[in-house]
């Protein structure tokens, strides 16, 4: 819910991670941040795409069906991020070079049944702008080792949903 409320229109989420790992339970949250009805939020990965509208509007993708990376055009991928709102897209690590080159990636890997890490790696100026908002509304998030791309990670517990 707080990563929602500091998004700005342009912000590009590109979410990793397993089956499981917690990625629509995160856009549940966004979302909600977002002031838009979550009881709406679901996965798109039989629809490719859903659209919330909030405080901006929410462009939420999946990728995961996806074979290829003209399939990803076919649905009008490059056309979500020239959009005037927020784009949240799961399984971005399947077609990466179809990404804005500045994009926040996170990535959500399962700890425990109910526990997952969340690494928030931001892919340049704006993202890590975007990070730095970030920060100022998840204070448990503590930053890690610095790697190329500044990573910061953080445990959270996982949705009981």
């Amino acid at each position: 819910m707080a990563i929602g409320r500091v998004l700005c229109e342009g912000d590009v989420l590109a979410l990793i991670g397993d089956l499981g790992a917690g990625k629509t339970a995160l856009v549940h949250g966004i979302v909600s941040g977002l002031e838009a009805p979550p009881s709406s939020v679901t996965s798109p990965t039989f629809m490719l795409m859903h659209r919330y509208h909030g405080r901006l509007p929410l462009t939420h993708m999946d990728l995961y069906r996806l074979r290829s990376p003209e399939e990803a055009e076919a649905i009008g991928l490059a056309e979500v991020f020239a959009d005037d709102g927020v784009t949240a897209v799961e399984w971005a690590d399947r077609f990466p070079s179809l990404l804005p080159s500045d994009r926040l990636e996170i990535r959500l890997a399962h700890r425990t049944f109910t526990t997952r890490s969340v690494q928030f790696m931001p892919q340049g100026k704006r993202s890590r702008a975007l990070l730095a908002r970030i920060m100022t509304v998840l204070p448990s998030v503590k930053q890690r080792g610095q790697s190329q791309h500044s990573g910061l990670s953080g445990k959270r517990k996982a949705s009981p949903r």
